[in-house]
């Protein structure tokens, strides 16, 4: 028995104890956890029971961007230490499918992703998690740093696939958690500018704390007529759809330059209509985004290397015994917060 943050179902939590299955297998590691986020996904679980075909039908333990020290390991572990200092890859596909053998393990059916029903999360004191997809981070990084990883892997895994050619301009729509991520990983990638926009102007103020990151307002700014200003009427060289909105969809496409590329990261909830022949008249590229694979050392190594700071993004973080608190402040969707945390080393 462990304690541990369970949804016991749609609007009920309870931070008590619960079975999991803790045993430590050859090739895994124990981590102690002592940073989560709380995400997106864990919110919807809260306040609707369900993303998709993923549904809570039994208590489930919540969270999976975290960062811990390792306690114990399996004897066929040689790479990791006990006491080091590590983030791990909540995704764990079958390593013998035929995603895993072409790279795209993400994209497994079987995959097995903490807290998603019927797989149980991280927000609990002590975890078993495989070794190969455990990652060791330096002691300059925080541990909340650390737990930040997860999220920007998906910048990450987009950046990626819009292969940024140096001095690009990008534009992302939405200024949410990922959409700030995806325009940071994207400065990363090479980009020379960053056009973000949202509905809220106190959401892109936090995302233009950044340096040659520019804010778009919905409502005020024509983002179409900003970007042609702005690149002697071409477009933005990569879009990034991070809203899931069909109103930013269609702007997306409107937003792009000829020969350009869309990258698709937001989710809509319905389905929604996509103009093909206005993609088609451009000959754009399109891209699609379903979290990451074999992005998480370079995530890390960026955080590293200083090129990306994500300090600022952490909003405010809560102890172990308040993780209720927590998730009840991140259905709040306060417009200035990016990322709630909760600790529990030492709480």
């Amino acid at each position: 028995m462990a304690k541990a943050l369970v949804l016991e179902e749609k609007n009920k939590l309870a931070l008590r104890d619960i079975e999991l299955n803790d045993a430590l297998g050859p090739d895994d590691v124990r981590i102690a956890i002592d940073t989560v986020g709380v995400c997106g996904s864990d919110v919807h679980y809260y306040t609707h029971g369900k993303i998709g075909p993923f549904v809570v039908k039994d208590p489930m333990v919540l969270g999976h961007e975290a960062a811990g020290v390792i306690s114990e390991i399996g004897q066929n572990v040689s790479h990791l230490s006990v006491g080091d200092r590590v983030v791990m890859e909540p995704g764990i596909p079958k390593m013998d499918s035929k995603a895993s053998k072409l790279g795209v393990y993400n994209v497994d059916p079987d995959v097995q992703f903490w807290a998603t029903p019927p797989v149980h999360g991280c927000l609990t004191p002590s975890v078993v998690h495989p070794a190969a997809f455990t990652y060791r981070i330096p002691d300059h990084v925080s541990f909340a740093e650390g737990a930040m990883v997860e999220p920007f892997a998906i910048g990450m895994q987009a950046a990626a696939r819009a292969k940024i050619k140096p001095g690009d301009v990008a534009f992302v729509t939405g200024a949410g958690p990922i959409g700030i991520m995806v325009a940071l990983a994207a400065l990363a990638g090479g980009c020379a500018k960053v056009f973000i926009s949202d509905l809220v102007e106190e959401k892109l103020s936090v995302a233009t704390r950044y340096d040659n990151i520019e804010p778009i307002l919905i409502g005020r700014d024509d983002p179409a007529g900003v970007l042609r200003s702005e690149t002697e009427g071409w477009g933005a060289d990569v879009v990034f759809e991070c809203a899931g909105a069909a109103t930013s969809i269609k702007s997306a496409l409107e937003v792009v330059a000829p020969a350009g590329c869309v990258v698709w990261v937001g989710m809509p909830v319905d389905p929604v209509p996509v103009d093909i022949v206005l993609a088609q008249s451009k000959e754009i590229r399109m891209e699609t985004v379903f979290r990451y694979a074999n992005m998480y050392d370079r995530a890390i190594a960026l955080l590293s290397s200083g090129k990306v700071d994500l300090k600022p993004l952490i909003s405010e973080t809560f102890s172990f015994d308040d993780s209720i608190k927590a998730f009840d402040r991140a259905v709040e969707a306060r417009p200035t917060d990016v990322k709630i945390q909760i600790r529990l080393d030492g709480s």
